[in-house]
């Protein structure tokens, strides 16, 4: 009986764990999501929707790259006339700023499949 006792209270336990590793998993997922903002338009959104945003920036870029699709997002916000309306910044510095490394280690992440993607469908065309 006291095997038993020790048997329940150790799955007990184990499924706090996995409970709280499944919060931490979801947490880094939704963090990594918010943070890689070129990167998710890039590459998890079709491809209208990657020209639409670009073209509301008046960006003067003409195609996007898939490699590295979320740093070059950036750049192209970069490459356009300078906005008259209030975009979001942290301490007075663009978010476009914030976001370039964290979407060159998202880039980074999702490189194989840039790559298939880049060698299959071409560069995301702005025209």
């Amino acid at each position: 009986m006291g095997d038993a006792r020790f048997s329940t209270s150790f799955k007990k336990e184990e499924l706090g764990m996995f409970t709280t590793n499944m919060k931490l998993l979801v947490l880094a997922w939704s963090a990594s999501m918010m943070v890689g903002c070129g990167t998710v338009t890039t590459v998890m959104r079709e491809d209208a929707a990657t020209v639409r945003a670009l073209k509301a920036d008046k960006t003067y870029c003409q195609s996007v790259p898939r490699i590295y699709s979320g740093v070059t997002y950036n750049l192209c916000v970069l490459h356009g006339p300078p906005s008259t309306g209030s975009s979001l910044a942290l301490n007075s510095v663009p978010w476009t700023f914030i976001d370039v490394p964290l979407s060159g280690v998202m880039d980074t992440l999702l490189l194989p499949y840039t790559v298939y993607r880049q060698s299959t469908d071409g560069s995301i065309d702005l025209r």
